[in-house]
């Protein structure tokens, strides 16, 4: 059984510019084929438009609100709200008020599969 405590693990800024605190992925888990993280981001905050080759991503908003972006399309976001970006995707989301959201990836989040334009 593998039970992590989020407290005991420290948040990070990735390639993109978000704050993440990996709550379950290839750092500290025997993961295979997703990972799980929080990450933050302050009002006014975003993270660089940027695009993941292999990994598909699921957003989960639990709080704050903002501007997501994919591939062009924009739309306002807000506490509930699930958002799917296919690998290839270019994205970007933006925060209106301080953001905390959970990021699933499939297969899991690698730096090396982070691109920029």
């Amino acid at each position: 059984m593998e039970i992590r405590k989020r407290d005991e693990q420290a948040p990070f800024t990735t390639k993109d510019g978000s704050t993440i605190r990996s709550l379950l992925d290839l750092s500290n888990a025997p993961v295979k084929n997703q990972s799980l993280a929080e990450a933050t981001l302050p009002a006014g905050g975003e993270t660089e438009r940027h695009y993941h080759k292999v990994s598909e991503e699921f957003y989960y908003l639990l709080e704050g609100a903002g501007v997501m972006e994919i591939d062009g399309e924009k739309r306002e976001v807000g506490p509930g709200d699930s958002i799917l970006i296919p690998a290839g995707a270019w994205h970007q989301i933006k925060a209106t008020e301080p953001m905390q959201f959970l990021c699933c990836c499939a297969p899991p989040y690698a730096h090396e599969d982070t691109y920029f334009e």
